[in-house]
């Protein structure tokens, strides 16, 4: 720790000072590389092998199940400490990329098969980035929360560039077979970094697994009072709820309905989706790397009304066209107001949150994204009676009117520059 006492607060690369904070990007730069060669592979597959939307969508669904017990896992993580949970999940996503890949080599795999373990993967999957976000309000002194979040942010955009041209060019070329060989390795080498990332809380004088052993209670009582103080904080309530909206009418164009639109709005085969995906990562990545420069002085309740409108209105004005030259530029400039209005909401959550519950309130956060799935559900049986550009400017106005009505009932709690999350 002394390195880590002598480091300049005001660089950008401050968190890599600590240890802990080395391994935990190595680490999560190789699940997030694995996760996204998965879903892009895995969702062309279906969509190839199928023809079906609807299924696409179910399959893209599946993937968010384990939203509705993030929180709960939240606990769990404050309990017996945030890294034995992440280890054990990374040893999960292990087994099932070794189970598909083994399923491909003997070409036994179908789109049953893969139905089956993305509920199991869609089970634990939310709760990895849980306890990555956890891990760094534990690890990383609390001024350089947003800092070292972008960071993070930064790494796992960095690896959906990489790992979407990866994952549709090595199926082109080589097989699925092949591709989940080196996802396997990816997932191997995560869970091994993973064991170097640091049980100690430097935020704290006692770790919140000792308070559980001196004074042991129940986790839906934990749960439960999770739940009340996030109803009772109010810019906490006014993000989890800005974040339930975006994965509801935001992510879905982007995310779960990627391989449609490349496929029968572009015209394009997988490689173009790769540049599609890999496009709004890249300009994620670019919104992580101007807040590592700047996160450490941004108002984040102002960050995140003001980006994620204009996330709408991007989404709305890529959906007018079909050709990848015009689409790509779109994407980029999409995913980077994406990343300055969500980076901050998730710092924000960390930094102004009771520490007692800031795992089940990430828990929560990312409970929000069961919106994602019901979204995609959603969207299907819009597409196919009223098409693909109605949809989207559907959930484009829906949000935007959203985030204005929040904006006014809680505008003292997150526009206020005396508010808790725009203090600095």
């Amino acid at each position: 720790m002394t390195a880590a006492k002598q480091y300049n607060n005001n660089s950008s690369l401050a968190p890599f000072y600590f240890r802990s904070f080395r391994f935990q990007w190595s680490a999560d730069l190789g699940t997030a590389w694995a996760f996204e060669m998965e879903t892009i592979i895995l969702g062309w597959y279906i969509l190839d092998e199928t023809g079906s939307v609807l299924l696409l969508t179910i399959f893209a669904s599946l993937q968010f199940l384990g939203t509705l017990i993030a929180p709960l896992i939240g606990v769990l993580g404050n309990r017996i400490g945030y890294r034995n949970v992440l280890c054990f999940l990374r040893l999960v996503f292990t087994l099932q990329a070794t189970v598909i890949m083994i399923l491909a080599i003997s070409n036994y795999l179908s789109p049953s098969y893969v139905f089956a373990i993305a509920l199991i993967m869609g089970i634990f999957r939310p709760s990895d980035l849980v306890m990555r976000y956890a891990l760094i309000g534990q690890t990383i002194p609390a001024k350089n929360l947003t800092g070292a979040m972008s960071i993070n942010r930064m790494t796992t955009d960095s690896a959906r560039i990489a790992g979407a041209l990866a994952g549709a060019g090595t199926v082109a070329v080589l097989g699925i077979s092949s591709a989940y060989l080196i996802i396997v390795i990816l997932y191997a080498t995560s869970l091994f970094l993973s064991f170097g990332i640091s049980k100690l809380n430097l935020n704290h004088k006692s770790s919140d697994t000792e308070k559980y052993l001196q004074n042991p209670t129940s986790p839906w009582r934990d749960l439960k009072d999770v739940f009340i103080y996030a109803a009772r904080t109010p810019h906490l309530l006014a993000a989890l709820i800005i974040a339930f909206l975006v994965n509801l009418t935001a992510f879905p164009l982007t995310a779960g309905l990627l391989p449609f639109v490349a496929k029968n709005i572009y015209l394009t085969n997988q490689a173009g989706l790769g540049y599609l995906a890999a496009s709004f990562a890249f300009g994620a990545m670019i919104g992580s790397v101007i807040l590592t420069r700047i996160g450490n002085g941004v108002m984040s309740g102002r960050m995140i009304i003001i980006f994620c409108s204009l996330w709408y209105v991007m989404l709305f004005i890529f959906s007018q066209f079909n050709n990848l030259q015009i689409g790509i530029p779109i994407l980029i400039v999409t995913g980077c107001v994406q990343g300055l209005g969500l980076v901050p909401m998730s710092a924000m959550l960390v930094r102004t949150s009771d520490k007692r519950y800031s795992g089940g309130i990430l828990g929560l956060r990312m409970l929000a994204v069961y919106g994602l799935p019901i979204g995609l559900l959603i969207a299907g049986p819009v597409i196919t009676f009223f098409g693909y550009k109605t949809m989207v400017a559907i959930y484009s106005l829906f949000g935007l009117t959203s985030i204005g009505l929040i904006m006014w009932r809680w505008h003292d709690h997150l526009w206020a520059k005396n508010s808790p999350p725009n203090l600095r």
